[in-house]
């Protein structure tokens, strides 16, 4: 994969901590650059973490699976993809973070689940023999960046766009998905 796959890939996958940030802007009366700055490495930190988890996890078991790996990738990807997209057009307005606190206690649980869909794409990334530490380096640099925005978008212009996050991210990781299993079947050169 090159550096511009990889930035989608990191874009995909940081619109869950993107959409929780701007939930977590929201929360927030009184903004300082540290609620921005301790979201970005909450978020980017976890999604830095969890595919290096999932790469030595894949990497174990790759030898069994190798002639379907692509499957799986299209599979993985796909099914995130579509979780995200459902979320999307949830009817629930709950943001998942009525605590107001930039604590380890509020933060840690959130930066877990927003990057388990990034340890199913650490298993991808050993399937496809992606340099795993040029992956999570953008990645990570990506969440980071778009979880502090994130938080500052929240505090000055409200809800309106974590669904349309959620939304993009998850096309973007099932065309990513749809991608790798084209190329691998062929039709793509």
């Amino acid at each position: 994969m090159n550096f511009w796959e990889l930035l989608v890939i990191g874009v995909g996958l940081s619109m869950d901590a993107f959409a929780v940030s701007i939930c977590k802007g929201l929360s927030v009366r009184d903004l300082k650059p540290r609620h921005e700055v301790l979201a970005g490495i909450y978020f980017g930190g976890f999604q830095m973490l969890m595919p290096v988890a999932g790469f030595f996890l894949g990497y174990s078991f790759q030898g069994l699976i190798s002639d379907v790996d692509h499957w799986i990738a299209f599979v993985l990807l796909g099914l995130i993809g579509a979780n995200m997209v459902k979320e999307a057009f949830s009817k629930e307005e709950d943001c998942g973070c009525t605590d107001t606190s930039f604590g380890w206690r509020a933060m840690l649980p959130l930066a877990v689940a927003t990057s388990i869909d990034a340890l199913a794409v650490g298993v991808t990334f050993a399937f496809l023999k992606v340099n795993i530490w040029e992956a999570v380096g953008i990645i990570g640099v990506t969440t980071f960046v778009l979880s502090a925005a994130g938080v500052k978008i929240g505090n000055v212009f409200g809800a309106k766009y974590k669904s349309k996050a959620e939304l993009a991210g998850g096309v973007v990781l099932i065309l990513m998905g749809l991608k790798i299993l084209l190329e691998h079947l062929g039709v793509l050169g």
